[in-house]
């Protein structure tokens, strides 16, 4: 899958070789596998996670947004503010 954050003043992110997506909107935690149906939910201010085909793991902090789901073959959020590293406990 690809991985692409954005907030209005920049492009965060943009990952390819994404295996697995994990994310919270106001329901709780769900996650994300490559061939999910498409999917819309707002997200709550939350930490979103992912890992990529190698296994390596990546986080950021958002300030909520929005999370959508196209094709199972990409996934984009868009937010107000987003924090990113490889480190959970560093942002």
């Amino acid at each position: 899958m690809r991985l692409i954050i954005t907030t209005p003043t920049a492009l965060i992110a943009d990952l390819d070789n994404i295996r697995h997506v994990r994310a919270h909107d106001d329901t709780g935690a769900f996650g994300i596998l490559p061939g999910h149906t498409n999917f819309l939910t707002a997200l709550a201010i939350s930490v979103l996670s992912w890992r990529d085909a190698s296994g390596a793991e990546g986080h950021a902090a958002v300030r909520g947004g929005v999370l959508r789901v196209d094709n199972g073959e990409r996934v984009e959020v868009a937010t107000r503010e987003a924090l990113i590293g490889d480190d959970l406990y560093a942002l």
